[in-house]
């Protein structure tokens, strides 16, 4: 009994509280909501335990089990021989897990000592908020092994492979190099990736804490290593192109130079070399002069080595003749404002004896025998002001503008390689056409086991009437008698040329020779650069000439090709003419 002064008394079981009442329908409310909660989660778990039980299988998976990636062995460049030029040799990542990561000092110190790493360093790199750090790559594999020795807690590794170049700087410039991913960077590493490319392969594995590994599980799937890549280039003859060229920059005094030689009877290119160069297994310091491949990324103007296809597009065109007489005197010309000069004055001379004598007033008075259209597609027939579509990076087109915009000065000019640009893979390549029967073939970087097809240019009759002319240059004479060789006849053409620098020429020379050997059956063509010469002579014959001479003289004993009987030139021109006559 309840009993305040003043108030009425209430028994407790009476209280005005407790005969407050809810409304029936707010408490089943509430008891099915909460059974219907429970259906739910018992809905879920069913789902997730008996009907879709992959997701928590693969979260409690991923607590112990790991996919690793088996990697893939990139594939093997070989010369045409089978000597190897590039390979892939087993190296070892180390990585940390941070987050597992709990290394005492002394073992971060041990770990850095393995990895030549500063202690700071590594300690950073392992407090690292990321899940995955690579601490060192491409690690010998016994340092590997040492790492692992250490059993320390969230730190593993994985094999990886490094690119080893056998032939080093000799082919740096061919062959190319990849990068610490293994992949293609430059030169044929680059432009054959897809092919060299592997495919990694994975197998799953059980991990304790540690990050060790305990057991293996599940099915293994097998790496597939890349292809390999068998190519044109013969090493014996690239240490020719190589050291014939870097002893011709050094004895010149010259900024740089390139050599390119291609097989006439198939188009492969048996040799590319630059200088300066690289090792590719050693890219530290690396300037891009070293890294540039010149015979495939710059340009510059051949000169005289372009006055064979004006004239030899004015035979085609019967606009001359080999004995066509053309005067030179005084050994000037004038266009317009400008005048065009000869190194040394002539008189009349053959059209024979313009190529023979390099003289700039007869190859400008024989293009003004044609038309800017004719000039124009002859020059695009045979490559210039496109890329060969070789796949080789950086390479480039050169410069040949359209013929609609020429002046008779530029035609004029175009004749003896000025105002026209050409890298020396398009140079060495129009050369083909002389040394074949005036037909152009597609170059490869890879052998060739099959004849190509072809593109006439120029009819046969044609081209022998050039070789026998470009005979002449290298002989008592010309201009090149500095590039004949001993028991081989040979054909060539000099070129000397100014550089442009910001848009005017400059007292800078490229001096070039391109010729092809043995003249009377030609197998090779060889195009040789010079840029800028320092010494004494800067003329394409005294720098470049004598160079040529010693590569072709080497590749051809090399080949094994027999020397072939010279005979007078005269003699020869003279056999051109009877066949013409007799057409």
């Amino acid at each position: 009994m309840i009993n305040f002064k003043g108030a009425r008394a209430h028994k407790f079981a009476e209280s005005p509280l407790l005969k407050l009442r809810l409304p029936a329908w707010r408490s089943r409310m509430i008891g099915m909501l909460i059974l219907g909660g429970f259906a739910i989660l018992i809905g879920r778990s069913f789902y997730l335990q008996v009907l879709h039980n992959e997701f928590l299988q693969e979260k409690g998976e991923s607590r112990y089990r790991r996919d690793l990636e088996i990697s893939a062995s990139r594939g093997r460049i070989a010369d045409r021989h089978g000597d190897v030029l590039a390979i892939s040799t087993p190296m070892k990542s180390v990585w940390a897990i941070p987050a597992e990561a709990r290394l005492t000092p002394e073992q971060t110190k041990q770990l850095a000592a393995l990895l030549e790493m500063d202690a700071k360093e590594l300690a950073r790199r392992l407090a690292s908020d990321k899940s995955f750090v690579f601490l060192q790559r491409q690690l010998p594999p016994e340092i590997g092994d040492k790492v692992a020795a250490l059993k320390l807690p969230g730190i593993g590794q994985d094999r990886e492979y490094r690119r080893y170049y056998p032939a080093g700087e000799m082919t740096a410039h061919m062959v190319g190099f990849t990068g610490v991913d293994d992949k293609g960077l430059e030169g044929v590493e680059l432009a054959f990736q897809s092919q060299l490319l592997g495919h990694p392969g994975s197998r799953s594995v059980i991990k304790d804490r540690r990050g060790q590994i305990v057991e293996d599980v599940g099915s293994i799937k097998p790496p597939q290593d890349g292809k390999d890549i068998r190519l044109a280039l013969d090493s014996k003859i690239q240490y020719l192109a190589y050291t014939h060229l870097k002893q011709a920059v050094a004895d010149n005094k010259a900024k740089a130079g390139g050599a390119v030689v291609i097989d006439v009877k198939t188009g492969e290119i048996l040799a590319l070399a630059n200088w300066p160069t690289y090792n590719p297994n050693n890219r530290e310091r690396l300037s891009g002069a070293q890294l540039r491949n010149r015979a495939v990324t710059d340009t510059f103007e051949p000169g005289s080595t372009l006055k064979p296809f004006s004239v030899a597009l004015a035979l085609e065109d019967g606009k001359v003749r080999f004995d066509s007489i053309i005067d030179c005197a005084p050994g000037r010309l004038t266009i317009g404002t400008a005048t065009i000069s000869d190194a040394h004055p002539h008189g009349p001379l053959t059209v024979a004896q313009v190529i023979q004598k390099s003289s700039n007033v007869g190859a400008a008075k024989i293009a003004a025998t044609l038309t800017p259209q004719q000039m124009w597609e002859m020059f695009d027939a045979v490559g210039f002001g496109q890329i060969s579509r070789l796949g080789f990076p950086g390479e480039v087109g050169g410069r040949v503008r359209p013929w609609k915009s020429w002046r008779p000065i530029e035609q004029a000019t175009m004749s003896y390689g000025h105002g026209i640009s050409v890298s020396l893979l398009q140079l060495a390549r129009a050369y083909t056409v002389f040394a074949r029967e005036g037909d152009l073939i597609p170059l490869s970087l890879t052998r060739v086991d099959a004849t190509p097809p072809s593109t006439p240019v120029f009819s046969q009759q044609t081209a022998r009437e050039m070789r026998a002319m470009l005979e002449m240059a290298v002989q008592p004479g010309g201009t090149a008698p500095r590039a004949q060789i001993p028991g081989y006849r040979v054909a060539g053409k000099t070129g000397t040329a100014y550089k442009l620098e910001g848009g005017q020429y400059a007292k800078k020379y490229v001096a070039s020779f391109v010729g092809f050997a043995p003249a009377s059956d030609p197998r090779l063509v060889v195009a040789i650069m010079i840029d800028e010469p320092g010494g004494l002579q800067h003329y394409g014959g005294d720098v470049a000439g004598p160079t040529f001479a010693s590569l072709m003289g080497g590749a051809l004993r090399t080949l094994g090709i027999p020397p072939d009987t010279p005979f007078p030139t005269p003699k020869n021109l003279t056999v051109a003419r009877a066949e013409r006559e007799a057409l």
